[in-house]
């Protein structure tokens, strides 16, 4: 058979493989969710999906962690539906990016555990960003359809008394939570990649003699 190397390193037979497996594994975690209260109302909830997309997106390149990241949302929207009128799943998909989108074009440059971390740091701190400036322009108004404003606001002041509007629920309630989203994810990448990447490396060696 005639192989077809990708950008990556890798041929196109494992790209295939390995990015469904990990959609799918990331699918799988996002039903596994949970909420962070001590920082961000309940419908602010926590899942470990970008694990598999960040690993994709280091050992196979960008383009593959937003295949992934795209993937695991569609799995999940026609397995479950959505409830906020798919601004939940708007949501994901956006700040997804804005984590491995970084940290994946910082790794890409160099590939070594420094650059690898300096990527996902850098990833959480665009993420954290992304998130209070998408949530308070887009992400918030439209969600204001299913619960009014007031009441938002009203739940992240029960946390953080002196937030009065919708910027500042997002700077001391969004902003926070993807900051632990990120670092959490991270760390769990930073353990786990190495020897992710090497069983992908083994994959790909054996689509390779077939």
């Amino acid at each position: 058979m005639t192989i077809v190397k990708q950008k990556s390193g890798i041929n196109h037979t494992t790209f295939l493989a390995v990015t469904s497996m990990l959609a799918a594994l990331a699918a799988g975690l996002m039903f596994i969710e949970f909420p962070l209260p001590f920082i961000a109302p309940s419908f602010y909830e926590f899942d470990f999906s970008e694990v598999p997309v960040l690993v994709g997106t280091y050992s196979m390149g960008p383009v593959a962690g937003v295949i992934i990241e795209l993937v695991k949302i569609l799995v999940k929207f026609l397995i479950k539906g959505t409830s906020t009128g798919g601004v939940g799943e708007l949501a994901n998909f956006i700040i997804g990016c804005s984590l491995i989108l970084p940290a994946g074009l910082i790794y890409k440059h160099k590939k070594s555990r420094k650059s690898a971390l300096i990527g996902m740091l850098t990833g959480t701190i665009t993420m954290a960003v992304v998130g209070i400036l998408f949530n308070t322009f887009v992400l918030v108004p439209l969600y204001s359809n299913f619960m009014p404003i007031e009441a938002i606001i009203s739940l992240g002041k029960e946390i953080v008394p002196f937030i009065s509007d919708t910027f500042t629920f997002c700077i001391f309630c969004v902003g926070p939570f993807n900051i632990v989203k990120g670092l959490i994810i991270s760390l769990i990448v930073f353990f786990i990649y190495k020897p992710l990447s090497n069983l992908i490396r083994s994959i790909d060696k054996m689509f390779m003699k077939k």
